[in-house]
């Protein structure tokens, strides 16, 4: 998912590699400007609000916005006595975040000792995603984390045929399937809900939340748990798959043109980051503020 998630290229289950003569370090982060405007409220109030954020992308963890102290509230950050040591960054000072009567200790942090070579984070401060209220680009909310302008997701129509099958029972058949491209995972196809039989799918509690597509109900086929999913409404940038169903093609027998397909690297979502949750209750929160 993106440059440093997933199997992106700064990831550490990259699926391709840098052609290079010497091999890299083990661990690359990657800073860059945002050059998009970004605004965070906490306690009801915006405690920040900034044109020059600049996101930091670290292997295996979801990207992070970095604040400059000019852009945030005087009085939204409260000093605090913790202290940590980032592997890569070094000595790392943790706030309380205070405002609108409301107070979260350690919510927020700067790295007070950067080397020379991590320049570009000095005198800026990070917020703990799910400590806030919520996170804008410009008037609209973004859940989950920050968003990766290198996560890209492209949908294309297809008449190729997918078959679905689970033992003799066909699940669903069609030549008018969508394959949906997502940077760092292997495709995904979506069929069309008049080409599956879904007296053959078990709707089951349970949904998760995608900060690209939104949010995602899960079925059973059989024995199968979790073989198929949907997104009921997908969000506006892919609402081409509205309604449409995916399949497993670990969990029940998928075929694309005859070939039968298997789980690929970059198949297997990894939905919660070493950093954070990713929760229905945000993607909750973000339909509430729309």
């Amino acid at each position: 998912m993106g440059l440093s998630w997933q199997q992106g290229p700064l990831a550490t289950g990259a699926i391709g590699r840098f052609l290079t003569p010497d091999p890299l370090p083990e661990r690359l982060l990657y800073a860059e400007p945002l050059r998009r405007r970004m605004r965070v409220k906490f306690g009801g109030t915006w405690i920040a609000d900034s044109e020059d954020v600049v996101l930091l992308h670290e292997p295996g963890r979801y990207p992070v916005a970095y604040f400059p102290l000019g852009d945030i509230a005087a009085d939204a950050l409260e000093a605090s006595e913790n202290t940590t040591t980032h592997r890569d960054l070094g000595l790392t000072s943790w706030y309380s975040t205070v405002a609108g009567g409301s107070s979260k200790p350690r919510s927020a942090w700067q790295h007070i000792a950067l080397p020379d070579y991590a320049g570009d984070l000095k005198g800026r401060v990070a917020f703990a995603w799910r400590a806030m209220d919520a996170f804008y680009e410009e008037d609209e909310r973004v859940v989950g984390h920050a968003a990766d302008s290198y996560h890209r997701i492209d949908i294309r129509q297809t008449s190729r045929h997918l078959a679905v099958r689970d033992g003799d029972r066909i699940i669903a058949d069609t030549t008018r399937p969508l394959a949906l491209y997502e940077s760092g995972f292997a495709p995904r196809w979506y069929v069309p809900r008049a080409d599956v039989d879904e007296t053959a799918l078990t709707l089951v509690e349970g949904q998760t939340f995608c900060p690209y597509k939104g949010l995602a109900s899960y079925y059973d086929i059989a024995g199968a748990r979790g073989a198929a999913w949907s997104y009921a409404d997908a969000w506006t940038e892919v609402r081409r798959i509205s309604g449409m169903v995916s399949f497993e093609p670990d969990k029940v027998e998928v075929y694309l043109d005859g070939a039968r397909l298997r789980l690929e690297p970059g198949q297997g979502v990894i939905s919660h980051g070493v950093d954070r949750d990713l929760t229905v209750e945000e993607f909750s929160g973000r339909q509430h503020d729309e």
